[in-house]
């Protein structure tokens, strides 16, 4: 799950839980978007979390390579 599909998940969960008032029988919509906001939230927090991590080992190997020595033209 990205961030943007958690932040989707967290904004209709929303929606469903405060902005609608309507009722369905056998179904509670507000119970609904409180389960779509709080799976949207570990979502978006494990999603940050892996973005993190990823970009930590991104970083390190960046670090440790040696830097290329090229060979200037002349003219």
């Amino acid at each position: 799950m990205g961030i943007g599909t958690s932040i989707f998940l967290i904004a209709v969960g929303a929606i469903l839980r405060w902005g609608v008032s309507d009722s369905v029988s056998g179904i509670d919509l507000p119970v609904i978007g409180l389960i779509l906001m709080i799976c949207g939230v570990i979502g978006l927090a494990i999603s940050l979390l892996w973005a993190n991590v990823w970009s930590r080992d991104r970083r390190a190997a960046a670090v440790e390579d040696r830097p290329v020595a090229r060979e200037r033209d002349v003219y």
